[in-house]
C-alpha cells in the first residue's frame, strides 16, 4: 500500500520562507519585498508560538506591496496573542517577546535607550523589522519590510 505525500500549504510557505532566508542569509542579493514579506510573517508567527501566546489572532495579513517610489515597496504583517497572565503590564509582555525572539529569529535593538517603548528590532540580513507593542496581558507584535525592490 502506497501513500502518497502532500504537503500542508502551511508546511510549504514555512518552506519558501526558509528558502527566501537561506538565500537573503547568504548576502547573495537583495531579498524582494514579497520574499522579506513571508520571512517576516514567518518571524511574527514563531515569535508568538516562542512565547507561548495563546489565541494568536492576524491583526493585519500583509501580502500587499505599499509603494516607497522608485521601483520599490515594503510590505507589513501584524499580530497579537493573550499572555498567560492577564494583568502582566505592557513592558513586562515585551520584554518576555524580546527573551523569546532568540528562540524565533536574529534580530538586533534598534534604540538608545533600553526603556524606550515599543522595543524597535531589526534583522539587517532578512531587511525586516519587528516592532513590540503589547498592551495589558496581550502580546503585539507588528513588523514591515525595509523598501525592496519589486520581483
Amino acid at each position: 500500500m502506497s501513500r502518497s505525500r502532500h504537503r500542508s500549504p502551511a508546511r510549504l510557505v514555512g518552506s519558501l520562507s526558509l528558502l527566501a532566508l537561506l538565500v537573503v542569509a547568504c548576502g547573495e542579493r537583495e531579498p524582494t519585498v514579497a520574499e522579506a514579506g513571508e520571512v517576516l510573517k514567518t518571524h511574527v508567527l514563531r515569535l508568538l508560538k516562542e512565547s507561548d501566546a495563546l489565541n494568536v489572532q492576524v491583526t493585519n495579513p500583509g501580502g500587499k506591496d505599499i509603494p516607497c517610489g522608485e521601483g520599490r515597496a515594503k510590505r507589513t504583517f501584524a499580530a497579537t496573542g493573550e499572555g498567560a497572565e492577564p494583568e502582566m503590564d505592557p513592558r513586562s509582555m515585551d520584554t518576555l517577546l524580546v527573551g523569546a525572539l532568540g528562540h524565533a529569529a536574529e534580530y538586533n535593538y534598534h534604540f538608545a535607550d533600553p526603556a524606550e517603548r515599543p522595543f524597535r528590532l531589526v534583522n539587517e540580513a532578512t531587511r525586516t523589522v519587528l516592532v513590540l507593542k503589547s498592551v495589558t496581558g496581550r502580546y503585539v507584535v507588528q513588523g514591515e519590510t525595509e523598501c525592496l525592490s519589486l520581483p
